[in-house]
């Protein structure tokens, strides 16, 4: 096996939430709760995994949601949750190892992540880590830099709670009111194309603006 072939089956995962979610579903039932509540949780809680999808699922999530499979609510409350939890282990894990992680050569933790973030958290402070929810890459790292920044707990905690409910509950809302419209359901994957990009965008002209200043 080469390492395209798990690759490739990632993304083809990713383009094809709504097929493979359905099949969860189906499969594992009131147990999807769970497993949806594990990936966010460590797409948000593990700097190692920034890679993981956030964005997708919660519209994929949204949009199967109203074929009454899954109770949005439920979705909103739980998942909610989990990107808090994720984000205060992240913090955590920051404050206490932080500087010696970022000192060390980790084959998961590229340190141009974390230099990006800490710029963003610069130019933005606390805010950050509300305005990380909807960034990927940055949204896992945030945290992390809150963390060996050594933010207030309290304060970070308030951008933490605001910042994950208005991420998971819009995604969600999104896809539980536009993502089994017709034209939507047909092109599935080109909207998850364009959530991802959409996403990245910031992130895209951050860097294209400090790759411009640099030159």
């Amino acid at each position: 096996m080469t390492i395209m072939e798990p690759l490739s089956s990632f993304i083809s995962i990713i383009l094809h939430l709504d097929i493979y979610l359905n099949q969860i579903v189906l499969e594992y039932k009131s147990a999807t709760y769970a497993i949806l509540f594990f990936v966010i949780f460590l797409e948000t809680g593990l700097v190692a995994v920034p890679f993981l999808p956030g964005d997708s699922l919660l519209f994929a999530a949204g949009a199967i949601s109203a074929l009454d499979t899954l109770n949005p609510l439920w979705l909103i409350t739980l998942l909610s949750t989990a990107a808090i939890l994720g984000d205060t282990a992240n913090y955590w894990i920051g404050r206490h190892a932080g500087n010696k992680l970022y000192s060390m050569e980790m084959r998961f933790i590229k340190k141009e992540h974390l230099d990006k973030t800490r710029h963003f958290y610069d130019k933005h402070g606390g805010k950050t880590i509300i305005i990380a929810r909807f960034i990927p890459i940055i949204r896992t790292f945030a945290p992390f830099v809150a963390g060996i920044g050594k933010m207030s707990y309290l304060r970070f905690l308030s951008f933490n709670v605001i910042g994950g409910f208005l991420w998971v509950t819009l995604f969600i809302s999104v896809g539980y009111y536009f993502g089994n419209i017709p034209i939507i359901k047909q092109n599935f994957t080109l909207v998850i194309l364009s959530i991802i990009v959409i996403s990245l965008m910031p992130a895209i002209l951050e860097f294209l603006k400090h790759y411009r200043k640099k030159k």
